[in-house]
């Protein structure tokens, strides 16, 4: 991976979001000429550019709903990693054309530009939301993977692959639950849960990235890349939260209390990652999963990856997860 990336300009969409920023520093990790970070959020720029302190860095204050912006700031630019969004499912259905302006033609403005500037792969982040999706930020980020693979087609002679990369939720992210239970577990509870019957998909942040940095390697245009990842109920999750997290912050766990609120507007009870017509042209490339590949298809329409048909892990197994979000260096 590092000869791929060494001496090359990557760009970074939505660079100081959660995976925004892990990409940033896995990106460091592997000698790029220079990593250039776009985010409208000013103050989140000036904390990254601080808390790495890199001369390979530059920052740029910009949104992706602003085409202007982006094709300057794509000036001799090779990579690009589009991880700017409107994430939050219960924001979107109330904001919903916002999302459409972010997710959709932000989306479109990005590859825009990136074909007016020539740059050599496009890589868009996109979510398990986008499968067969019930709600605005799914619907959103569906279009926007149409959009990215669609880009493939009417290039032209220019040189721009378009790929994108979907996966779950990312353990710990800024407003996911996690950070959520952490909160509430600290004030003593109730620890709020919409249904116990809800599942979903997780994974590390840094695992996320280093595997969207893979993809960004070995992309050829049109392929949706699929991350593996294991699956867990979230009832189970916020159990073995209270009781490994409650201690620390001086609460008995047996005094939390676990409090059902139902399921809020857009919210699926489970995710799913790939539909059965997207398994009739996907390949098993070990962690990843392969749509629109050249080498054809592995599987067959009988293929179900859902948080609800695939194993979950154990409240044993998740255990160390949960000890792993309570080291400082996670």
């Amino acid at each position: 991976m590092e000869s791929f990336y060494k001496d090359k300009v990557v760009l970074v969409t939505g660079g100081s979001g959660s995976i925004g920023r892990e990409i940033v520093k896995k990106l460091l990790e592997v000698n790029p000429k220079a990593v250039r970070i776009l985010d409208n959020n000013e103050t989140a720029l000036f904390d990254l550019e601080e808390e790495l302190n890199c001369e390979k860095i530059r920052t740029f204050i910009g949104d992706v709903r602003d085409k202007n912006r982006l094709k300057r700031a794509f000036e001799n630019v090779d990579i690009i990693f589009h991880a700017a969004a409107l994430k939050h499912v219960p924001l979107c259905e109330y904001n919903p054309f916002d999302a459409v302006k972010t997710n959709v033609i932000g989306t479109q403005n990005v590859l825009d530009a990136a074909l007016d500037k020539n740059v050599e792969k496009v890589i868009m982040v996109s979510t398990d939301k986008a499968v067969n999706p019930v709600n605005v930020m799914g619907a959103t980020k569906l279009l926007a993977e149409r959009l990215t693979v669609s880009a493939n087609y009417y290039r032209g002679n220019k040189r721009t692959t378009f790929s994108c990369v979907r996966f779950g939720n990312v353990l710990n992210s800024r407003g996911s639950v996690v950070p959520t239970f952490k909160k509430q577990i600290q004030k003593g509870g109730p620890v709020t849960i919409t249904d116990p019957r809800m599942s979903r998909f997780i994974m590390y942040i840094p695992d996320a990235a280093k595997l969207i940095l893979k993809a960004g390697q070995i992309a050829q245009g049109k392929e949706i890349f699929i991350l593996k990842m294991p699956a867990v109920n979230i009832v189970d999750l916020a159990n073995v939260m209270i009781k490994e997290l409650a201690p620390e912050y001086g609460h008995d766990p047996e005094k939390i209390e676990i409090k059902i609120t139902g399921k809020r507007v857009g919210e699926k009870m489970y995710e799913e990652l790939m539909t059965a017509d997207e398994a009739l042209c996907a390949v098993d490339e070990g962690k990843l999963f392969i749509l629109n590949s050249k080498k054809g298809s592995s599987l067959d329409n009988r293929f179900e990856y859902t948080s609800d048909s695939v194993e979950k892990l154990s409240k044993d197994q998740l255990k160390p997860i949960v000890q792993n979000i309570l080291c400082p260096n996670f």
